[in-house]
């Protein structure tokens, strides 16, 4: 049986997990799917230049940092957007009650925001925008190694608010009181919270199993926007220690799932780079050819975006 090596993140929404509970890549192409968890996307970079990988569920920028290193992979597929959200303790107010984004970050000066390791797609959106306001002498920014740790940090008072995932902010809420001070749309539009990336190797010599993939990928959005209750229960079979409850409302926090890469990605992605070189994370002014491949999945998905059609979520 033939076999397929993916790299995974922890991150609840993402389709791996509906894959890995129903079992899909096994029963429906007849290959053996070898998942591997990763803290970070940056962690898996490094798997992925140490060819231990052949598909990875990865935010764009550490893609990007990975590319730009040498790595070879392609972009294949989308995923999710704007998946990177702002909670704080509930003392603190949100853009709603306070109308602009630097009102919200100045409540943090003198504080401490805790985010995933640098590079990550949450550590680039949280200090450019505490660039922008002009507070990144003012604001402290500490980085965790598994995002988990934020909301432990948060609970210790180490940190007094958290840039990540969908899952911390519906964590924070339930154990700390913890609110949504920057919602995900208002933290970088269009951003590409993850991807699916694929190595030249794979995209050259196993494109049929690829392609393969994807279209379960994509099946699994759907399933996501339009049977939230089918998707969670078989993605509660892969993660195990999670409630039905929980998950549903983490997929509601960004209700925004497709596996297609329209101009919006594409663009929203690139927007990275200067940021990116800004920070000194790249070296090279990458365009699109060194990120995407497109092809594949235009081939799999004609129809529109799916990105803002929340389906059963909304």
């Amino acid at each position: 049986m033939k076999q397929l090596r993916i790299g995974h993140l922890s991150t609840a929404y993402h389709t791996a997990f509906i894959l890995m509970g129903g079992e899909w890549i096994e029963s429906k192409m007849n290959v053996e799917a070898n998942w591997r968890l990763f803290p970070t996307g940056p962690e898996m970079i490094k798997a992925l230049t140490r060819k231990e990988l052949d598909i990875g569920y990865i935010g764009l920028p550490p893609a990007m940092i990975g590319i730009d290193k040498g790595l070879e992979i392609k972009c294949v597929a989308g995923g999710h957007i704007e998946g990177t959200v702002f909670t704080a303790l509930k003392n603190f107010k949100t853009l709603g009650e306070l109308g602009t984004i630097n009102k919200v970050l100045s409540q943090f000066k003198s504080r401490t925001i805790g985010t995933t390791t640098r590079g990550s797609i949450h550590d680039v959106i949280i200090r450019r925008l505490i660039d922008q306001a002009g507070l990144q002498e003012k604001v402290h920014v500490r980085n965790f190694e598994w995002a988990d740790f934020i909301l432990e940090a948060m609970e210790q008072n180490e940190v007094d608010g958290g840039c990540g995932t969908p899952p911390l902010a519906v964590l924070a809420a339930r154990y700390l009181g913890g609110r949504i001070v920057l919602p995900p749309n208002a933290m970088w539009p269009h951003s590409p919270s993850y991807g699916i990336v694929a190595t030249l190797e794979t995209i050259k010599e196993s494109t049929d199993m690829l392609q393969g993939f994807l279209r379960l990928h994509e099946k699994a959005c759907n399933l996501a926007r339009e049977k939230p209750q089918e998707a969670t229960k078989m993605a509660l079979r892969a993660i195990g220690i999670l409630d039905k409850d929980f998950l549903l409302d983490v997929l509601k926090v960004s209700p925004k799932y497709c596996a297609s890469l329209p101009n919006e990605y594409v663009e929203s992605s690139l927007a990275f780079v200067p940021v990116l070189r800004g920070m000194g994370y790249i070296s090279k002014p990458l365009v699109k050819a060194d990120i995407f491949q497109t092809d594949i999945i235009e081939r799999i998905h004609k129809e529109k975006p799916h990105y803002d059609d929340p389906g059963k979520l909304g």
